[in-house]
């Protein structure tokens, strides 16, 4: 092999997506991108790899491009480059009932030459057939920015962002004072695993198109936020069933290193905590803004994270990657790489969306082929990379939902034929999942019970755990495509709502009267 020019491709890789010389420094120094891994990637799966490219990048040095001023400045600059996006005014709509973000990364890896076959694209462009047309229409009818902002402000309130009742799962203590305490940016819904949406984690570095969090990134007065971590510390300590905290936002990648030394110290220190055994960390860094990660400044945070890892607090840096095209490039790999040596475990929680990991076939119905190929590729790249794939999951009903989903007949056929194709060990951890108010519901398949067709359920987490030890049927259903609406075979009910409704209420209950007692202390 000439090392020369493997030396030349690796320069000229990085010069394709204008990396900071801050970044090729660190790449090249700690050596994260090998020379027998990108080329077999590069040799194995041709047809998604940004690895090859050599042509000037589009976007230049600046590093975020955000709000309605953000999506113009690149639309200015597609348009410099011969590419000319249609129906803006409907996609601008888009945008400000959700936001939008993108980095100079995930624009770069967008293959522009043919952008309208690029799931990337999908992934962080609005489109204008995401929301209904009565609704866009009022937008464009609108005569006055005054007008626009009372559509979007309507509109708004029926993106139902907190979809599942995640309201309901704000957890709430007794302090040493006997006083209520409620932790307002945490979730604590399964015993093993308490979800903290700190406070400086509250934005993105691209805003995903399906994003189910955008109560969140749009700055919602009811979005979780939690500002005090102590009081992570204090419920903890009240709760030894808890094993696992995610710290998840937005995108966790944000979090500074004095927050973030916060919260793993007593964890590491205290013997009240001793029950912490893993530090989860949501973020899309890797393949939104990867460069985040290979700065000097991050490796404090590296540090940080290996000294835990060191200390038996197991790290895991929880990505969602649903299409070949997001790894496929030197800054993904150069920042799981990264992760990696410094003991950070790297996986892959992976949403299938329509127009961006399920694909149509001219008749408008889902191409199983197609589709399964994209994940069976995403599978093996997964371990090529050494990244755990644990686990696929549906469209949550929030936001448009109506535009990513696709009948749950059609995604068990997609995942029927990953599953058959994939080592075991490169498969999904469990099988595809939904979310509801009552836990994460696998779609397992489908039987035959007396000669008809059914779908076969289970409970992977759940309200109340008892619950995940057993199957259970619905009614085959070829157009549904929420888990939740399917009907019970020969019931009327299943055999967990009688007992969920029990605790919704209770927990609807408890709530209402400790923020009232809160109220009063105040």
């Amino acid at each position: 092999m000439n090392s020369t020019k493997e030396s030349l491709n690796v320069t000229e890789m990085m010069r394709a997506y204008d990396f900071t010389p801050e970044t090729i420094q660190t790449i090249n120094n700690e050596e994260l991108l090998p020379a027998g891994l990108i080329r077999r990637l590069q040799k194995c799966y041709p047809q998604y790899s940004g690895l090859s490219k050599q042509e000037e990048p589009l976007f230049k040095e600046k590093t975020h491009y955000s709000g309605l001023i953000g999506f113009r400045e690149i639309l200015h600059e597609l348009k410099a480059n011969g590419v000319e996006l249609d129906r803006i005014k409907e996609r601008e709509f888009f945008l400000e009932v959700y936001r939008f973000m993108a980095t100079k990364h995930i624009l770069n890896t967008i293959d522009w030459s043919n952008y309208k076959n690029d799931p990337n694209y999908y992934l962080v462009f609005p489109q204008p057939d995401m929301i209904n047309k009565v609704d866009v229409q009022k937008y464009l009818d609108a005569e006055s920015d005054e007008e626009r902002q009372k559509v979007v402000e309507a509109y708004q309130l029926k993106t139902n962002p907190h979809d599942g009742k995640q309201k309901l799962n704000k957890p709430f203590f007794y302090n040493d004072e006997g006083q209520i305490e409620i932790l307002e940016g945490s979730q604590h819904k399964y015993p093993p695993i308490k979800l903290i949406l700190d406070a400086g984690t509250q934005n993105c570095f691209a805003f995903c198109t399906y994003c189910f969090r955008h109560a969140q990134v749009r700055g919602d007065e009811d979005m979780f936020v939690q500002r005090d971590i102590s009081q992570v510390h204090n419920y903890l300590k009240k709760h030894k069933e808890v094993t696992d905290i995610l710290i998840t936002g937005g995108d966790a990648g944000y979090i500074s290193y004095r927050r973030l030394k916060e919260y793993l110290t007593p964890i590491l220190e205290d013997e009240e905590l001793l029950h912490i055994r893993t530090m989860r960390i949501g973020s899309r860094a890797i393949t939104f803004h990867p460069e985040h990660l290979l700065t000097d400044q991050f490796k404090e945070i590296l540090e940080l994270l290996k000294m835990s890892v060191e200390n038996g607090v197991q790290v895991v840096w929880m990505t969602h990657t649903s299409t070949p095209r997001e790894l496929l490039n030197p800054g993904a790999i150069a920042a799981i790489q990264r992760l990696k040596k410094y003991g950070i475990k790297v996986k892959s929680q992976s949403p299938i969306m329509n127009t961006i990991s399920l694909y149509k076939d001219e008749k408008g119905k889902v191409d199983v082929d197609r589709s399964a190929q994209n994940w069976i590729d995403l599978g093996n790249i997964l371990a090529m990379l050494g990244v755990g794939f644990h686990s696929m999951y549906c469209a949550r009903p929030t936001g448009e939902h109506h535009h990513f989903t696709a009948p749950l007949a059609d995604i068990t056929k997609v995942f029927s034929k990953i599953y058959r194709s994939l080592a075991s060990i490169n498969r999904p951890s469990r099988y595809i999942t939904m979310t509801s108010s009552a836990g994460k519901t696998s779609l397992m398949g489908t039987t035959e019970i007396d000669g008809k067709k059914v779908f076969v359920l289970k409970f992977n987490e759940a309200r109340n755990m008892e619950w995940m030890d057993r199957v259970y049927f619905a009614e085959y259903d070829e157009q549904e495509n929420t888990i939740e609406k399917l009907k019970p075979y020969k019931a009327d009910k299943y055999f967990y709502e009688d007992e969920l409704e029990e605790i919704e209420g209770r927990l609807e209950e408890a709530l209402k009267k400790e923020s009232l007692k809160m109220a009063s202390h105040d």
